[in-house]
């Protein structure tokens, strides 16, 4: 009976675990020009890639904002409750092989997440190789 039960305890210290080390939640982004909070990102899985829908946008100024230069089925959509982070694929420690929106523009760039601790995501977005681009470093919105 012992048995069964340090069993099952470590099963679920390791989902517990597992579940910590996810880019999968709510995350806070930080402007990586002004270093301010700017809105709050749900990162999910659909059909085994990661994708991220801002749910609310933080500055209460740009609240209402549309994405004016955004192309195809994001233009002219608000900015909450658009999809900005497209088609991820885990690729060893990181998510790779899919693009970022930045609502700003409207341009499309490549993009590479990855987890720094539980807490902070680095999120890099870039033209043609990653060397030319920006990243900046969200944290996980805590319930």
């Amino acid at each position: 009976m012992k048995k069964i039960i340090t069993i099952a305890l470590l099963f679920a210290t390791t989902l517990f675990y597992a579940q910590n080390k996810s880019v999968l939640g709510k995350w806070k982004t930080i402007d990586d020009e002004t270093g301010k909070p700017k809105s709050v990102v749900e990162i999910f899985e659909k059909s085994g890639k990661i994708y991220g829908k801002v749910i609310e946008v933080l500055d209460v100024v740009h609240k209402n904002d549309l994405c004016k230069s955004c192309p195809g089925e994001d233009a002219n959509k608000p900015i909450e409750g658009i999809t900005v982070i497209k088609g991820l694929s885990k690729d060893g420690a990181e998510y790779s092989g899919g693009k970022i929106l930045d609502p700003k523009n409207g341009k499309l760039y490549k993009c590479f997440i990855a987890l720094e601790g539980n807490d902070k995501l680095k999120v890099r977005g870039y033209v043609g190789f990653s060397l030319l681009g920006r990243t900046q470093y969200w944290y996980r919105v805590k319930n």
